[in-house]
């Protein structure tokens, strides 16, 4: 077992990566104890693991599931408002557990049902996919959507404990694969410069799924993740820099439809738009951008914007970011790998013009 200690006072915890970690006995102690427990997750999720899960929990304690549809669509005030129903309904207080199944859906619906019933529950992530192992499952960002944009209500709340099975990867599709890849090369331009020459040797181990370089490569974006949100839990410095291509991806995520784009997807195209903005300014080397493309196409993330989506609609949905400050865009640019800034941006026309150039409408 891997063990990744995210450092946040009485709110710390620990990421544990264990391979079987579901089909281990040893795994039923890392979890709170409660009277009552309730699996938030997915059908198809549910179908793989729930039985799992269940084992793990004391004989003794009452079991509720609560399935959601498995989509970005789910993340809405009427999927909110459906879990916290069945909750009360249930008769659940602030001792029982809320345990999260799945990918970052799940995990963003899950933790901001449990940060809002009764001001705040025992809260539990098994995350599933790669996308939400290393990124969204660990530092306690909630979220639901709005239709003016991407996580613009939610909490900061952080889980008990992150339990991490590199198995599930297994049952992945490639899609979803391919999506959380997105946001472990964005890890290696924001904080770690030897990290993109490691993807960089490592690519095809990465894409045959073998297991003990994907353990290695979850854990080592969760000790750079953990740093992070220790220093800064609730994003008021450094942990800003995480958000690396997430203003340009969130607003192709609104315009496009949420669901249409993968959410690593958009951050895909986003990286690449922020990176080109950074060669173009002379803020970085244009090496770097090819060596970010090459990954992306390698690990077959998009690269351009769907010709559908107009570059004016794009912006005005960059500015309704909640990352933004006073009326200026906050852009996350690289100046190379373990070096990136969050700057101001107020040149709306450079960025209409680059939107255009990676294949939106004028």
């Amino acid at each position: 077992m891997t063990s990744v200690p995210v450092e946040l006072g009485d709110n710390s915890y620990q990421i544990n990566i264990i391979a079987n970690l579901l089909s281990s006995d040893e795994t039923s102690q890392l979890i709170p104890k409660s009277h009552q427990y309730a699996i938030i997750s997915n059908q198809q999720i549910a179908d793989l693991y729930l039985s799992s899960v269940k084992k793990l929990l004391p004989d003794e304690a009452a079991v509720t599931v609560l399935l959601i549809p498995d989509t970005e669509q789910s993340k809405s005030l009427t999927e909110f408002s459906r879990l916290h129903d069945a909750l009360l309904e249930a008769k659940f207080n602030r001792s029982s557990t809320i345990i999260a199944l799945g990918g970052g859906v799940v995990g963003d619906l899950s933790g901001f049902v449990a940060a809002t019933l009764h001001r705040g529950c025992n809260f539990v992530q098994i995350p599933t996919s790669l996308l939400a192992q290393v990124d969204s499952s660990v530092g306690g960002k909630t979220a639901i959507n709005h239709s003016s944009g991407k996580n613009l209500i939610g909490s900061f709340y952080q889980p008990k404990v992150v339990l991490i099975d590199p198995q599930t990867l297994k049952t992945l599709d490639s899609r979803q694969f391919s999506a959380g890849m997105a946001e472990v090369i964005k890890y290696a331009f924001i904080e770690d410069s030897d990290f993109l020459l490691w993807l960089e040797e490592n690519k095809k181990a990465i894409s045959d799924f073998e297991l003990p370089v994907l353990e290695q490569m979850i854990a080592h974006c969760c000790r750079i993740k953990a740093a992070v949100v220790s220093a800064d839990e609730k994003e008021k410095g450094q942990r800003v820099l995480l958000n690396f291509g997430h203003t340009f991806g969130h607003a192709l995520e609104n315009i496009s439809g949420y669901g249409v784009l993968l959410h690593g997807e958009a951050v895909s195209i986003g990286m690449l738009l922020a990176a080109k903005l950074s060669v173009t300014h002379n803020l970085m080397e244009s090496q770097f951008l090819q060596r970010l493309e090459q990954l992306l196409v390698h690990f077959n993330l998009p690269t351009t914007i769907p010709n559908n989506l107009d570059a004016k609609e794009l912006l005005a949905s960059m500015y309704r970011d909640k990352k933004n400050l006073s009326n200026n865009l906050q852009l996350i640019l690289p100046h190379g790998p373990g070096h990136t800034e969050s700057q101001n941006w107020d040149a709306d026309e450079t960025i209409i013009n680059l939107l255009v150039e990676f294949g939106a409408d004028k």
